[in-house]
């Protein structure tokens, strides 16, 4: 077979053609991403939807660029016991009328904690928290207030709080990472709301980030 010249104008890597086997493996990483707790069902549909509509690289890349590259190791979850963090401070409660607590950065989580928020919010970051047992239960109350619970996207998370004329979000329920502590979220707002969500780590968002400019 006679070989052809190079051509002058041929198209980058991204604007290539995508196969069917390429379309298949996107939507492979997708569905373990939505196996593992990353993405929700209503996002792994339409990112479905927008794969088997992708024509080309770079219609493909944007649709898992916020999840682990396979094949790559993921920071381990870093938990702390509490004697790993003896300096840090520990509260068993936070409480906010017309006014605000936070309990955030590093401190220890108790096995019980309870928050109750009257006209005013609280804010319970456990990010960077340790943990005094391998479960933890946050009993949240909010009155005519809110309450915000975030927890990494890698722990175990179940919320079973109920909402009286308020809201007291469930969705971050959940598994996490293999040996992550278990987070329990009971309780109930009036004319309030708990919301609990989840947020990853700064390592977590570091790692994200070189992994997105590796994909560029």
């Amino acid at each position: 077979m006679t070989n052809l010249p190079d051509r002058a104008d041929s198209p980058k890597p991204q604007e290539m053609r995508a196969s069917d086997t390429d379309r298949d493996q996107v939507a492979h990483i997708l569905r373990d991403a939505a196996g593992d707790g990353r993405l929700t069902l209503e996002e792994l549909d339409d990112r479905l939807s927008a794969v088997y509509a992708a024509k080309t690289y770079a219609e493909l890349a944007p649709l898992t660029r916020d999840l682990p590259v396979p094949g790559t190791v993921t920071p381990a979850p870093s938990f702390s016991p509490a004697t790993g963090g003896a300096d840090a401070p520990s509260w068993k409660t936070g409480v906010a009328i017309m006014a605000e607590f936070q309990r955030q950065g590093v401190w220890t989580v108790p096995e019980k904690f309870t928050a109750f928020a009257f006209w005013g919010g609280g804010k319970i970051d456990l990010r960077e928290a340790r943990f005094a047992t391998g479960e933890v239960r946050i009993r949240a109350f909010a009155i005519m207030g809110g309450i915000d619970v975030i927890a990494p996207d890698d722990m175990t998370v179940h919320v079973k709080g109920i909402g009286i004329m308020g809201g007291f979000d469930q969705r971050a329920s959940g598994p996490g990472e293999p040996g992550s502590p278990r987070v329990v979220v009971s309780g109930f707002s009036f004319w309030g709301g708990v919301n609990v969500k989840r947020k990853a780590r700064k390592e977590q968002r570091k790692l994200r980030k070189e992994q997105r400019k590796e994909l560029d």
